[in-house]
């Protein structure tokens, strides 16, 4: 969390810029190519941020939930947003204008340190992707998708699909014809059962062995 462990009197001054802002399931909170005009804190809900090729293909790059932030770095430079943004459900937001926490930022040598880490994770979860969408092949995606969800979940073998099979789809890279012979590959060869959005992990270690055979 970019705010983590910040003495009251920052968390105060932060308080003081945030702009509490809603949006509709299916909202666009900004479009590649619109002015940096500052970043967002997600309160409740869920936010897909992607970009679209020329012939409309989605790409989600980042799926963000409650307590994440994104949008730091065109809030920083200036420069316009390099992805689109929408939410996936019914969402609050906290919205911080660029020059208001640019000035704070100067002030608080404890927050830029903070948004140096936020930068790393976000760059380490970037490369992650292009790993992923270079080198693995749509069931090994899909069976590493599986595992971060069980994994999010404290490893359980039941787990829930928490996107819709279409956005699935453009969250690895592929689209949903493709990832419905992905499931059925991974449910012919035993490594998982489904019923609609609930799925069984049912071989972990061969799952595990998909996931990373490819890179």
């Amino acid at each position: 969390m970019i705010f983590q462990d910040l003495p009251l009197d920052q968390l105060e001054d932060l308080e003081g810029l945030a702009v509490i802002k809603s949006y509709g399931k299916g909202e666009v909170l900004f479009h590649q190519g619109d002015a940096g005009i500052g970043f967002f804190v997600i309160q409740s809900g869920r936010v897909k941020v992607f970009k679209l090729s020329p012939q409309g293909k989605e790409q989600i790059l980042h799926i963000f939930g409650q307590g994440d932030h994104f949008a730091e770095v065109p809030a920083l430079d200036g420069k316009c947003f390099p992805a689109s943004a929408a939410a996936l459900e019914s969402s609050e937001l906290l919205f911080f204008p660029r020059q208001p926490f640019l000035s704070l930022l100067e002030q608080r040598p404890s927050l830029a340190i903070n948004l140096l880490k936020s930068f790393a994770r976000h760059l380490r979860r970037f490369s992650n992707l292009v790993d992923s969408l270079a080198l693995q092949d749509v069931p090994a995606r899909l069976a590493t998708y599986l595992l971060n969800l069980s994994g999010e979940l404290n490893n359980v073998d039941i787990i829930k699909l928490d996107l819709p099979k279409n956005q699935l789809a453009a969250r690895l890279g592929t689209i949903p014809e493709t990832l419905s012979r992905a499931f059925s590959k991974l449910n012919r060869a035993g490594l998982i059962s489904m019923d609609g959005i609930e799925i069984t992990l049912l071989d972990l270690e061969n799952l595990k062995h998909l996931a990373n055979c490819d890179r």
